[in-house]
């Protein structure tokens, strides 16, 4: 352990299923929820905002988890195999594993997905954790039904259809990203605007405004299924996707104060 931080994997699945995911935590130092961090598509635990995130706790002194889905950082099993429900599985074993009895989520971008749909989860089958808040960051549920399958050109389906996947150049670096038929048959069994999305607990959204890829009105769509909570919705007009920038941790860490004074 260095300054108060653990690492290690835990086992999921089984069979040719089985992957081991990679953790690190920051132990508590006094009462209060676990900050639970749930990264973006392709993104890993050692990112700028994960990285915030574990600097917020250790100033509060609450406890914070990080950890890499399957085929990203440092976490065992392929990205090809990835989808929302392995995913969904992999967060809830994390939760499980280290047992909050409270715990904040917060979920960038695909992250903001997962979160939504593991409060779902953890009520459906009652584990033991209560979820006090949710801090979503250009929240991205149903991205594959609303963002991606709209706008698939002839030539991705083909690639679909005959590959199982297609690629689309990154912004953020030289290897593209994958997009797999398993990942977009999946996630129309793992939507969340299809109706009342019941959370319970307080929801402060992050959106950029030159967000080009999860649109403002994404968000604006979101909060309409989160009528029965309390919402605030900080639209940063000159706010790209990654909300990275000194200003926009910045808002996190005003995100997470308030929900931990609520």
């Amino acid at each position: 352990m260095t300054d108060g931080i653990s690492s290690g994997s835990i086992p999921v699945g089984e069979g040719v299923e089985a992957r081991e995911i990679a953790w690190k935590r920051r132990a508590a130092t006094k009462p209060g929820p676990a900050v639970i961090w749930l990264g973006g598509y392709k993104s890993d635990m050692e990112g700028t905002k994960a990285l915030a995130l574990d600097a917020f706790a250790a100033e509060t002194g609450f406890e914070a988890i990080r950890f890499d889905y399957s085929g990203h950082g440092v976490s065992g099993g392929a990205f090809k195999d990835g989808t929302i429900s392995r995913w969904l599985e992999e967060t809830l074993a994390v939760i499980t594993h280290f047992g909050p009895e409270e715990a904040i989520l917060v979920g960038s971008s695909m992250g903001g997905w997962i979160a939504l749909r593991a409060v779902q989860e953890i009520a459906r089958r009652g584990l033991p954790v209560r979820i006090k808040g949710l801090v979503l960051i250009a929240p991205a549920p149903d991205f594959t039904c609303e963002l991606i399958e709209p706008e698939l050109t002839e030539a991705e389906r083909q690639s679909l259809a005959t590959r199982g996947y297609f690629e689309e150049p990154s912004e953020y670096g030289p290897e593209p990203y994958i997009y797999t038929r398993a990942l977009i048959e999946d996630g129309r069994q793992n939507r969340v605007l299809q109706g009342v999305i019941a959370t319970g607990c307080p929801v402060h959204i992050l959106q950029g405004m030159r967000d080009t890829a999860v649109p403002h009105a994404h968000s604006l769509k979101l909060l309409e299924h989160l009528p029965a909570d309390d919402v605030v919705l900080t639209l940063i007009r000159d706010g790209d996707h990654r909300l990275s920038r000194p200003q926009d941790i910045e808002r996190l860490r005003a995100a997470l104060a308030e929900i931990v004074r609520a």
